[in-house]
Parts: structure tokens; sequence; C-alpha cells
């Protein structure tokens, strides 16, 4: 039995899945004990948008770790702190025309969406927030009373109230608006729905499946939930950071949240850091009325920073919407070919393949690490292999990882293998 059998509680999960001991990673690989690499198409699942150990974040961390730079400052002031905020406000916001104040809650999304909650209920008075079908938000009690995961759910032993569950887009199939739904329930005094204080959405649901919102569907929502004066948060933890391809993943639709919830790769590094963008006139709290010993770590705020220069122009953007396109037409060739019934749907850097057979992706996904790469599963019944590579990963890596991946689905399906490919391509490092 080895140390984290013997010591380490059952609750550990993704160790199940890659059971390897890692030791370094750099860019998209990562290497473990015995030396072997593996191409990273996980990226801590959305933690890692611009790989492993990227050099100009690294330099900027042990640049301020040398020099004494503080690095626990609970919420008062510091210079990093000051520089975050400054350097997002100018490259992120301004730009975008958008107007927030920030909120550092606790380290994690979790803490950064209990905040959203917790606030919405004290601007408006009310009690009750809306999620969506599959939904993701979380594991601590607010955030998950908003998640539609039965399992993880059940997990919480106490009833989850003060919340209600509707449609998410495509839920009721692709011929269904199921914000008709949402806006009978809201003008109707009978449907038992009383007015929420918040709607809680993900652009695109990661965990759930990879389920991707239509542009009009969320500008519906948008403009609903204004008319009825309900706060909108969107939780871009997984899927903001540039992940769809601009920063923030609501921009395609052109809408502008009350409340937005970052966190994952807003560090950069994987360093904990999560971030709350507050509406100015909905910033009503009172000083010390929520709180966290690690709300706003200081090493994290330098790599946040670092990281922001890959978004003063739109280099990367673009750079993952031709990545996209190279990732779409080939998962869709290779569902043709192979699995006919299999759907493939994403955005950006987020793709998922949906098998009929639920047990499928599990299959591919064990069969990816065999061959060297690391690959996870989404949706409620594990039904969806869930490609997440980092946005700064190269053409050619990519490549190698989409021929691990028919490879895998090959040989699970009991299909010939394919015999040659490109050689794997050498280590590539975010700049």
């Amino acid at each position: 039995m080895n140390t984290f059998e013997q010591h380490e509680s059952e609750v550990r999960g993704y160790c199940r899945s890659f059971p390897a001991v890692f030791s370094s990673a750099k860019g998209a690989w990562m290497t473990d004990t015995e030396g072997r690499r593996y191409l990273d198409f996980f990226c801590g699942a959305g933690v890692l948008n611009y790989g492993h150990n990227p050099d100009r974040i690294k330099q900027a961390l042990l640049g301020y770790l040398m020099r004494d730079g503080i690095t626990h400052t609970l919420d008062m002031y510091s210079e990093a702190k000051q520089r975050f905020i400054e350097r997002f406000h100018e490259v992120i916001l301004q730009p975008r025309g958008l107007n927030y104040k920030f909120q550092f809650p606790g380290p994690t999304g979790t803490n950064a969406v209990e905040a959203a909650l917790k606030l919405a209920r004290k601007v408006t008075g009310r009690e009750q927030v809306v999620g969506f079908t599959n939904a993701f938000h979380g594991m601590t009690l607010g955030a998950l009373a908003v998640t539609g995961n039965g399992f993880k759910r059940a997990g919480a032993g106490v009833p989850l109230s003060h919340s209600a569950s509707v449609p998410f887009d495509g839920y009721l199939g692709a011929d269904t608006d199921t914000l008709d739904y949402f806006e009978a329930l809201l003008k109707d005094g009978g449907s038992g729905m009383d007015t929420p204080a918040a709607v809680i959405v993900e652009t695109v649901q990661a965990e759930g499946g990879v389920n991707v919102a239509r542009v009009e569907w969320l500008q519906r929502l948008r403009r609903l939930t204004a008319e009825h004066g309900i706060v909108l948060i969107v939780d871009d933890i997984q899927v903001g950071c540039g992940r769809t391809g601009r920063f923030f993943s609501f921009e395609e639709a052109g809408i502008v949240p009350d409340i937005v919830t970052l966190s994952k790769s807003l560090s950069g590094y994987g360093l904990p850091l999560a971030l709350v963008l507050i509406k100015p006139e909905l910033d009503q709290w009172a000083p010390g009325e929520h709180n966290g010993t690690f709300r706003g770590h200081c090493p994290a705020f330098v790599t946040a920073t670092a990281a922001l220069q890959f978004w003063q122009n739109d280099a990367l953007a673009q750079s993952v919407q031709k990545k996209a396109l190279q990732v779409e037409q080939r998962l869709q060739d290779m569902a043709r070919r192979l699995t006919p019934d299999a759907r493939v749907r994403g955005r950006g850097l987020i793709w998922g393949i949906e098998f009929s057979d639920p047990a499928l992706a599990g299959r591919v996904s064990q069969a990816c690490f065999e061959r060297g790469l690391i690959i996870e599963t989404a949706g409620i019944d594990d039904q969806v292999l869930k490609l997440l590579p980092s946005l700064t990963i190269s053409e050619q890596e990519l490549a190698h990882g989409l021929d691990v991946i028919e490879d895998a689905l090959r040989a699970t399906l009991g299909l010939p293998v394919a015999t040659a490919h490109a050689a794997e391509p050498a280590l590539a490092q975010a700049a």
C-alpha cells in the first residue's frame, strides 16, 4: 500500500483516474517520478490556462519572493494588491467599458460564489437564488444549493434551501427556449416562485458536460433579470480568463453582468486567488461584513499581474480561436467516422464529446492516460470526454493530443489503431 492509500482520505478523486506521482511540469507537459511525460489536456480543471510554470510569471514571483515581498496582509493594503488592481482595471476592464468594484474573498472559486450570493441577498432583501440544471458552482453549502449534480448535493448532509433550478439552454431540446418557462414563472403570481434575489449562470457549463449557452439565450436572460430587478451573476471561474477566447466568457454575448466571479486561472500560476467583480451601486457591504484569513494572497497578486501581459493585445484571443477551429474540425471528423451518434460541442479551448454510451468517455480517458495524455470526463454520468488544454499549447502539441484521443477511441471501440503519427512534439514553453 503506498503512502497516499495508507494516509490520505478516501475522498481523493483525480488520482484514481491518473495514478502517477508527478514531480515536474513545463508548458503543456507533466512528468512523473519515473520520468514519463504526459501531455496535459486537463490543466488543473482550468487553473493553468497559460500552461505549467510559464517563464514570465515564474520570474515575477521569484523576484518578489527574493526581495522579501510581503506574503500575507489579510485585507490590508499592499503594493502587490495595488499593482494588480491598477493593471486589471487598465488591461481588462477599461478597454471593455466595464466598471466594477473589486472584492477579494477567500482564495477559491466557491468562496467567490458564496460572497456573490450573500451580497445579492443583502442588496435585494430577497432570499431565493435561481440556478440551472447541470450547473456547478462549488462545494460549500450556498454554492452547492445552486449546483445541479445530485451526487454532490447529497454530500451536504443537510437541506439545501433558498434556491430553485430552471432548465439551462438546450436542456429541453434544441427547439425549446427554456427561458419561456423561466419568464412564465416570474410573471405568474400563481407559479410559486418568489422573485429571486439573483440568477447565477455559467455561459458554458464545464463540469456539467460542456453545455454551451447560445448568445441569444444569454442576452434574453440579461433582459429578464434587469426587467425584474434580479441580480445577474456570471460564474466565470472555469471558463473565464480566456478559456473561451476572450477574457470574459460573456463578452461574445455583449452583456454586462451585475456580479462576476473569477478564480482558477486568475493567478495564472496555480496559486489560489479569487475575485468578485461588483457593479459599484451593489457594493453595499459594511466593513468586515464578509471576511476571510486569505482574502488576497500577495504572491498570487504578483503572478496575476504578470499574467495580464497575455491580454495587453488580442494575440492570445486570436490564437485560441484558431486552435478552437483545429479542435472542432478534428473532433467532428473523428465523431463522424467512429461514433456517429456522439455530439461535439464547445467554445474556445473547452470542448466535449458526449457519447451515447456513458461508460465510453471514462474508458477513452483511461486509454489516453495509458498513451501519455491526461484528459478528464464531465457530465452527470461522466458521459462527456472533456478537452481543456492550456491556451498557450502549440498547434503541434494540440494535434498530437488529438491523435492520441483518436487512437484511444479506436482501441476502446476495438478498431484498428493508426500506425503512424507525427513524432511527439518537443516541449514548448509558454512565454
